[in-house]
């Protein structure tokens, strides 16, 4: 089944194509290398030869005939000039001397030297190849000078054999990596679609399996495992979402429906209607801001606004929001307090940064104790504009604070005051919006939340991170 896959797939036909590629490449440069090689050799072959072909003919010049077959005669007996051929011819080719007993018949010997060439041995006749070159004297004679290549040419086949083999030990080579890679390849891939196969058979609970390699098969896995554990996470959310919708407007759907029967079934005077009436709608708008809720964060979460964003003051922000929320605070005798002293600039949406920073004023003075003091605070942190709100109330366990960013997630101490508990959760798609890490800490009482307003590096940096966690 895997060998199938492995043939048909196109790693394999893209590594045979790269196989042949480089195969015609490397053929190409040992060919060159041979060419270049024989040249070389074959030139230096044929400098001897005319090095010798000079001294011929300053033999024939001082003594005639009778000196060239003097020099045939030194050369002959000369250990040093054994790979040396040597014959002179009458004019009609007949033997007058040399250690060569015919003409042969390849080599045509014209006035003045002829061109060197390389005679092979005639079939049934002994001796190995020869470079030789020949030409006619004045008086009709004929002399060739050659020398054996038998060494040079041996030398060359070996070369031709050792190119050969290295040529064909590459092309094995080349196409068992090729094969192995493919392979390897194809193995991985049919892991991750067995895995993908059994995620939509049996849910979201398999994982790809890694292989310890580290390499970018186990890079990938790990990052389609963080993917699956995010969408999990996100179903989950969803999941939670719709209970939480379904609980939340059971008992408010459930006290509309009880009034509008009582309604139907009993007479009523027109006061008690209009109460009614008015319970109704109350219970109605209490509804439809938490849709209104739910739509503004999702529509925050998609990304869809940060073409509005421009340079805005995060002090004059926070100075709006303490001046729209003091009234509120002088009503629960909370002193509501900005710290801020100078112009803190910031890139963002100024009416979303207005309503995160009003849930949590918002939130700090519902929840953080009467008669006590509330505390807005921006100023420059050493990555980025900060802005905390601080209080003095009961403050937030450390195993629920991320839990709080979620939609619809109230502490218990909160299920029996007005709200949909979708504040936080708006507040932290503000924040992830922007780029901005919400960090919650003990006030030593109470509870301190700063929103810290990364530069845009941090930011890219820190929302890679951020993709891969909970969704609020």
């Amino acid at each position: 089944m895997l060998l199938s896959k492995t043939v048909r797939s196109s790693t394999l036909k893209l590594a045979f194509i790269y196989v042949l590629v480089f195969s015609s490449a490397v053929f190409a440069l040992l060919g060159y290398v041979y060419w270049s090689t024989a040249s070389y050799l074959y030139e230096k072959s044929d400098q001897l030869l005319n090095i010798e072909r000079e001294s011929v003919d300053g033999a024939y010049e001082q003594t005639g005939r009778d000196g060239i077959i003097s020099l045939i005669g030194r050369r002959s007996g000369d250990h040093f000039f054994s790979d040396w051929t040597y014959l002179l011819t009458g004019p009609a080719y007949e033997y007058v001397a040399g250690n060569l007993e015919s003409w042969p018949r390849a080599l045509h010997p014209e006035p003045g030297w002829s061109t060197l060439v390389t005679l092979r041995p005639e079939p049934k006749k002994t001796g190995g190849a020869l470079r030789a070159t020949a030409r006619v004297l004045p008086d009709g004679s004929h002399l060739l000078v050659g020398r054996k290549i038998e060494d040079l040419q041996g030398l060359l086949e070996k070369i031709v054999t050792a190119l050969g083999w290295g040529a064909g030990l590459f092309l094995i080579l080349a196409a068992a990596a090729g094969i192995s890679t493919s392979r390897r390849s194809v193995a991985r891939i049919e892991s991750i679609n067995a895995t993908s196969l059994e995620i939509m058979r049996a849910g979201l609970g398999e994982r790809i399996p890694l292989r310890g390699t580290d390499d970018e098969w186990d890079g990938l896995a790990r990052n389609l495992n963080s993917m699956l554990d995010r969408i999990e996470e996100l179903m989950e959310s969803v999941r939670q979402v719709s209970d939480n919708v379904a609980h939340d407007l059971r008992t408010p759907l459930t006290r509309m429906r009880g009034r509008l029967e009582k309604g139907c079934n009993q007479q009523l005077g027109v006061s008690q209607y209009e109460s009614l009436l008015n319970d109704t709608i109350i219970e109605l708008d209490e509804i439809l801001r938490t849709f209104s809720s739910i739509l503004r964060i999702s529509q925050i979460e998609m990304r869809n606004q940060t073409a509005v964003f421009h340079d805005i003051d995060l002090t004059e922000v926070a100075g709006e929001v303490v001046e729209l929320f003091d009234p509120s605070a002088e009503e629960k005798g909370v002193t509501l307090r900005l710290l801020s002293n100078e112009r803190v600039p910031v890139f963002g949406d100024r009416d979303l940064l207005f309503d995160a920073l009003s849930n949590l004023v918002d939130n700090a003075i519902k929840h953080g104790g009467d008669n006590d003091a509330v505390i807005v605070q921006v100023r420059r942190g050493a990555s980025g504009p900060v802005v905390t709100v601080a209080d003095h109330g009961p403050g937030i366990p450390v195993d629920e604070r991320k839990n709080v960013l979620k939609r619809f997630h109230r502490l218990e101490c909160s299920r029996n005051r007005p709200g949909s508990g979708l504040g936080l959760s708006l507040v932290a798609a503000v924040a992830n919006l922007h780029g901005t890490r919400i960090e919650m800490a003990d006030n030593a009482p109470g509870l301190r939340i700063e929103l810290q307003f990364l530069s845009p590096e941090s930011a890219a940096h820190d929302r890679s991170f951020q993709s891969l966690a909970p969704s609020p």
